[in-house]
């Protein structure tokens, strides 16, 4: 098989791929309106309760018209998925492989009329979007080759006159609920690791994003996919949500998302409810709040730049996001001043002519927990840069740090999942690990530093799933930083590693006596 290599991205500074995604954009506009069904064993189900999909950078611009399931809907989606299971567990991993290469293929072919829906409904720049559509092609292209690596089992041994496997084999129907953020790429690769390891599933995607999962399951269905596998069921998570992780069916929860929500659901999973058979399996992956370690012996310029891009990229809005810096004081001046210059070029607007850097924040709820947490920084540090909305048309959030705060207050230790940034000041490079080691989470980490005892300090101690060295704390690629955090940051899964398939798998063991 050809060595596995990531999904490029696009250069928008080439004519050709600007005009093509432009020629995209308008594609989208055509179909822009539409009403969506559910998806229940390949049928359309559409519902009279429909939720709004709107354009967060114009909430005016409808995206389309969804579909809400009910408890009727999920419980037959649920007989559905565990009715298919029984055949689809069978079938041949090879197969089931094939069907990713080819939604891959489809995918790459359609590459920029993704990446302008991404636009569209979840207000990506056109960068942020093409590389959400890039990682998508890249979990299904790397979760059919683990798939093919472990489709064998592994090897076990055996003595004379005994031969012993160890399989694989997949646990039954699994709950998966998607987030907005990355709306296209998690949302695929936790539909399709449980997909190709033979599992069948339902999916509740982000009611922010749905548009977007729709489309991907017509790929799905394009490129092979059985009726029944994948069942598609958008709805509020108060009608479904807790039906769907209760459910004596439920065999799995993979969740994306808020921290208090994946605590929520992580204790509903825990209850054995009458009837079930198996204890739940669940997969999170709940956020960050994550800090970049500027040395005394840094590249101070590099420092800066990693700082803002990791913090203001897609307006903050990835668990990953720089929300946090600590700086060595003895080089702290000299970083502010180069984080506000750059970060007061910043442009924020509308995304889909490709002139700003950061686009909209995703609705009003968002818009208002930010809101607050301006004001809270206000009140424990000095604001450098930002703090201001324009909210007229879209959720605009200017990009905004805050200095002069110390590492244990709210902005520096709460998730606020918006293009705010707070910078502390430490007296060493110990003090400054220290520091960023005090929050609940632990997802991801970088380290601006030339000294090497500092960056083996920083490997050894620095407790995160996701640790950067001289680069930003973003911008994880499958295959080659499998992604996951530590402590309140969920279960460090891994997406995109070699142990991720097998968290939709159960190991058993056989022994023939020869």
């Amino acid at each position: 098989m050809i060595p596995y290599k990531h999904e490029p991205f696009t250069d928008f500074t080439v004519e050709e791929n600007k005009q093509a995604m432009l020629e995209a954009i308008e594609k989208v506009n055509s179909y822009l309106g539409q009403d969506y069904p559910l998806i229940i064993g390949g049928e359309r189900v559409m519902t009279e309760n429909k939720l709004r999909s709107f354009n967060p950078s114009n909430r005016e611009e409808t995206i389309g018209h969804v579909s809400q399931a009910t408890q009727e809907h999920a419980e037959r989606a649920m007989a559905v998925a565990k009715e298919t299971f029984e055949t689809w567990r069978s079938a041949n991993p090879a197969m089931r492989a094939d069907i990713l290469f080819r939604a891959a293929a489809i995918i790459r072919r359609r590459k920029h009329e993704f990446s302008a829906l991404l636009i569209k409904e979840a207000g990506k720049p056109w960068n942020e979007a093409d590389a959400d559509t890039a990682e998508c092609i890249d979990f299904l292209e790397f979760y059919a080759r683990e798939m093919l690596r472990l489709k064998d089992g592994v090897k076990v041994e055996s003595r004379p006159g005994e031969y012993n496997r160890y399989d694989y084999i997949p646990l039954g129907v699994g709950v998966v609920i998607s987030p907005w953020n990355f709306p296209l790429a998690i949302m695929a690769g936790t539909t399709v690791a449980p997909l190709v390891t033979g599992n069948t599933v339902l999916l509740k995607p982000s009611s922010n994003t749905s548009v977007v999962a729709y489309k991907f399951m017509e790929v799905l269905e394009e490129a092979g996919m059985p009726k029944g596998v994948v069942n598609y069921i958008p709805g509020s998570s108060r009608d479904i949500g807790d039906f769907i992780v209760d459910h004596v069916d439920t065999r799995f929860i993979s969740f994306t998302g808020s921290r208090d929500v994946g605590v929520h659901i992580y204790e509903r999973a825990a209850k054995v409810h009458e009837g079930q058979l198996n204890l739940k399996r669940v997969i999170a992956e709940m956020g960050g709040k994550d800090t970049i370690v500027v040395d005394a012996e840094a590249d101070l310029e590099l420092a800066a730049e990693s700082i803002v891009k990791s913090a203001f990229g897609f307006s903050g809005q990835k668990c990953s996001a720089c929300s946090r810096a600590i700086v060595l004081e003895e080089v702290y001046d000299e970083v502010v001043a180069k984080v506000k210059e750059k970060a007061e070029k910043l442009t924020v607007g509308n995304p889909e002519t490709n002139e700003h850097f950061m686009g909209p924040v995703i609705d009003d709820k968002s818009l208002n927990k930010i809101k607050e947490y301006i004001e809270i920084g206000k009140q424990e540090g000095k604001l450098l840069v930002g703090g201001t909305t324009d909210e007229a048309v879209g959720n605009f959030v200017h990009p905004t740090v805050f200095v002069d705060v110390k590492h244990d207050d709210r902005i520096m230790q709460e998730e606020i999942f918006g293009p705010v940034v707070g910078i502390a000041k430490a007296k060493d490079f110990t003090e400054a690990i220290k520091f960023a080691n005090d929050t609940d989470y632990g997802l991801t980490g970088a380290v601006i530093t030339n000294n090497r005892e500092h960056l083996e300090q920083a490997r050894r101690d620095f407790h995160v799933g996701n640790l950067y060295f001289n680069r930003g704390c973003t911008g994880a690629i499958v295959g080659y930083q499998p992604f996951g955090g530590f402590k309140m940051s969920g279960t460090d899964s891994k997406a995109g590693g070699p142990d991720y398939l097998v968290l939709h798998m159960q190991g058993k063991t056989t022994s023939e006596m020869l």
